[in-house]
């Protein structure tokens, strides 16, 4: 089943077809199907984050359609765009973006905040504290984010990220401040997640290595996406 699409999908910087705007992406056409891991990528400057930033209606298409669970995202209304990305999408991205303030718990339980149902929130809660253990996070739940490392800082991310039972991953360059250990460490974690959870996993990196440990690499360059082939 495809539980995300871009039909055509082109986007510039500046207006576009007219002299000076810069093509990023070019008449992209690609299907989600659920469960499925993917990574993009491609060089610096290429249109990865643009085009993530797209499939998470975070940005609009300059021309083309992008579908997300059988509906155009054109049809949405910003209340209901705000929504899909709640409930629907997950986002992990470069930067943790866990509030200072916050502890562990307090920052992974966020998005469960815009749902009034208390069986719901109780049962997200239950979800948040199996993830935090799953992730190996378990005794550092009361600690701020000051108090964690970079990479544990990211797991918990990834926690917050998946913690309404999302159906679809984003991750943008999520291991991009992270040293060769905990990249890998995340990397397989996503997989896992993939697996473990049935969420369709999009992660743009500029690693190969990560783009490895996904079922299907693609490549953006010269605002074209294509297949490659695993070795």
């Amino acid at each position: 089943m495809i539980i995300a699409e871009f039909r055509n999908v082109s986007k510039s910087y500046g207006n576009q077809g007219q002299a000076g705007a810069n093509l990023i992406l070019d008449q992209i056409s690609l299907a989600i199907e659920e469960k499925e891991s993917l990574a993009i990528t491609g060089p610096s400057g290429s249109g990865k984050s643009t085009l993530l930033n797209i499939l998470g209606t975070l940005d609009l298409p300059g021309s083309g359609e992008v579908i997300l669970n059988g509906t155009s995202v054109s049809l949405f209304s910003a209340s209901g765009l705000a929504a899909i990305r709640n409930r629907f999408i997950g986002f992990v991205f470069q930067q943790h973006h866990l509030l200072p303030q916050l502890t562990l718990i307090e920052n992974v339980l966020l998005p469960l905040l815009p749902n009034k149902d208390k069986a719901h929130r109780k049962d997200g809660e239950e979800r948040a504290r199996h993830l935090i253990g799953r992730v190996g996070l378990s005794g550092m739940i009361n600690r701020r984010p000051v108090h964690l490392s970079v990479g544990e800082c990211q797991r918990a991310a990834v926690v917050r990220a998946m913690v309404n039972q999302p159906k679809l991953l984003l991750a943008d360059e999520p291991t991009g401040s992270l040293d060769a250990g905990n990249a890998m460490q995340l990397g397989l974690l996503l997989a896992e997640m993939n697996l473990e959870q049935n969420v369709a996993v999009v992660v743009v990196t500029h690693s190969m290595e990560i783009a490895m440990q996904m079922g299907k690499i693609y490549q953006l360059a010269s605002g074209k996406l294509n297949r490659l082939e695993k070795p």
